[in-house]
């Protein structure tokens, strides 16, 4: 019998939403397909989406993990606002993610988990497979869990660790589907479970048998093509925000010619930082887990009196922990960096989601003025440049920096292209060797607050060099020698002058640059951090429907570049999109009196384009 060709249409780009118990593996599965995607070269963003427990309830709606992946021919911005596919594997899934699925979307939906039981538990009364509920819907009906233990019935596993590799024939069906490469998750599930080979055999014996389940029946006629992307010449990967800041991280302080140390303490969504940074003791990083936020920020500080590069890794809550610590930083001036990558809150709030609501606590959270640069990362390959950006602060001026970032940038994914060596700025940093000031007697010593009066930074020495032996304290400083000092006029001088080293940096920060290409436009669109893509997306949308609209996006929140009050009067509106109820509106509305508009959202969700558009295009007609 001859085997009938099957369709293969083409696609410039499709949103794919896998969905099911946090159990059953959809991030590994959006994982695997992500990095077949972006070998194949497409362009591409992620979304992963799961609970905060270690184990969420099965088949409970708060149980649900979802992994969305938008790839596509052509440069795209964001995960996307609703998925063309959603992989359900069962009632939970399907419930919870069935909103966000337009008209005519397909749904591939594993029936076997479709019992009475689990349908009663997220509260359907009948079975939506069989009451007609999803006729407005192309619905693939599979027994993924009974395909899956057929496939593997000659192995020597059990029925319930049989089962748990029906991700992997999900997976395999929509890698045929998609037309996407199979050798680099065989060869990922190998090396993955290279110690039970026999499971390993089971997950590529699984995935097999997906792909060709989607080459025979009769239910997928069609397959897709979606053609790579034109990216610019270079040398590509797949790099989450996480994984981004940590080659970063390491790669500033090869440039710094400095040793790594971090010092941390576990905590989500930061944890991925330091599990990445720990393996890398081949380029001189140290890594510390310390016992609490607290000891983690003091190692890394006194690493850095110690002459290394010192970074902390945190979210919201260690934040706060670490605010008496980084206020000693501020008086000791030394180069520190304090990367955040904010969640959901308050308190222990929402660790799994995403916010930016950590702006003003990162701007103001210490006592007394302890002014602080902040660098926001505004895509997931971008937390790469952030994080060299933030230690040149932090080296070139000696102060703590805050590096931020979300759990939407640290857990998604882009294609990165890696830059040549040649391309990083040379960030080494010259120690203090001698001393720096003549007395009046004429003898020589040594003034650990004598600053460069370029950058207002003050010499960096190392201990234990001769002759350099200075006092460090968080009691305030006397200008110059660093002597303790209660005098009021010094301690005016000292906060004026760390405040004045803070707003120099603007300087070496350059001018904020705006798009708009029209050079008619009347509205800008500012925006900070994670907001980029979606914002970036939405005016695309709104200049192709006709209209002008300018957009500026900032990397530099403290200080601001020189001439954001200039670009900001000059259109007749301003709207700023933010995950928040309005931290960067408050600063800039106060720093420059200008009537900035806020549109927020604090959902634990990244903006949505479409929705982003509606509010410029609702705003562009009051302009």
């Amino acid at each position: 019998m001859t085997r009938q060709v099957k369709q293969v249409k083409q696609l410039d780009r499709v949103i794919i939403r896998f969905a099911g118990d946090s159990g059953d593996g959809m991030q590994l599965t959006g994982d695997r397909f992500t990095s077949e995607t972006a070998s194949f070269g497409n362009d591409l963003s992620t979304l992963p989406n799961f609970p905060a427990e270690i184990r969420a309830p099965a088949g409970t709606l708060p149980g649900v993990s979802s992994f969305q992946l938008h790839f596509a021919d052509h440069d795209i911005l964001t995960p996307g606002d609703a998925p063309h596919v959603l992989v359900a594997m069962n009632p939970a899934a399907l419930k919870a993610n069935l909103p966000d699925l337009p008209r005519g979307g397909e749904i591939i939906v594993n029936t076997d988990e479709f019992t009475k039981r689990a349908l009663a538990k997220v509260g359907y009364a009948a079975n939506p497979l069989e009451d007609g509920s999803l006729s407005g819907y192309h619905v693939h009906r599979v027994p993924l869990t009974t395909l899956t233990v057929e496939a593997l019935a000659e192995t020597s596993l059990a029925r319930k660790d049989a089962e748990r590799a029906k991700n992997m024939f999900a997976l395999g069906l929509l890698s045929w589907m998609y037309h996407r490469p199979t050798e680099g998750t065989e060869a990922f599930l190998r090396k993955k479970f290279a110690k039970k080979p026999e499971i390993a055999e089971a997950n590529v014996l699984a995935f097999r048998a997906g792909w060709n389940f989607g080459e025979t029946t009769e239910d997928f006629a069609v397959s897709f093509e979606i053609a790579p992307a034109p990216l610019p010449k270079g040398t590509y990967r797949n790099i989450t925000g996480n994984l981004a800041l940590a080659y970063g991280l390491i790669a500033a302080a090869e440039q710094a010619d400095l040793p790594l140390f971090l010092g941390s303490y576990p905590i989500t969504p930061a944890s991925d930082v330091l599990h990445e940074l720990s393996k890398h003791k081949n380029f001189g990083v140290r890594t510390f887990q310390a016992e609490d936020e607290i000891a983690a920020i003091g190692a890394a500080l006194g690493a850095a009196f110690g002459g290394a590069l010192g970074v902390t890794t945190t979210s919201g809550p260690g934040v706060a922990l670490k605010s008496e610590t980084i206020g000693l930083a501020v008086s000791l001036e030394l180069p520190l960096l304090i990367v955040d990558i904010q969640r959901g809150g308050p308190s222990t709030g929402l660790p799994t989601k995403t916010e930016q609501a950590d702006l003003l606590q990162a701007m103001y959270g210490r006592n007394g003025e302890a002014p602080v640069p902040i660098v926001a990362a505004s895509t997931p390959a971008d937390c790469f440049d952030a994080a060299i950006e933030a230690a040149r602060i932090a080296l070139t001026y000696r102060t703590p920096v805050f590096l931020l970032s979300d759990g939407y940038l640290g857990n998604g994914s882009e294609p990165w292209r890696i830059p040549a060596p040649d391309e990083l700025p040379d960030l080494r940093t010259p120690f203090a060797t001698e001393p720096n000031h003549e007395l009046e007697d004429g003898t020589k010593a040594f003034w650990p607050y004598k600053r460069d009066p370029e950058t207002l930074a003050r010499p960096w020495a190392v201990p234990g060099t001769p002759g350099l032996e200075h006092r460090v304290g968080g009691i305030e400083k006397a200008d110059g020698t660093g002597n303790i000092s209660y005098d009021p006029a010094n301690h005016d001088f000292m906060v004026r002058t760390r405040q004045a080293k803070v707003d120099g940096i603007a300087k070496s920060i350059g001018d904020l640059a705006v798009d708009d290409p029209s050079g008619r436009a009347k509205l800008l669109v500012l925006g900070w951090g994670s907001t980029y893509g979606p914002i970036a997306a939405a005016v695309r949308q709104v200049r192709s429907a006709g209209q002008d609209v300018a957009q500026a996006h900032l990397r530099h929140v403290n200080p601001f570049p020189a001439n954001l009050g200039e670009v900001l009067r000059a259109y007749d509106k301003v709207i700023i999109p933010e995950m928040n109820l309005g931290q960067l509106a408050t600063l800039v509305r106060a720093r420059y009196l200008v009537d900035a508009q806020s549109f927020t959202q604090v959902r634990g969700l990244p903006f949505k384009a479409e929705q982003l558009a509606t509010a410029i295009q609702e705003a562009l007609a009051n302009v």
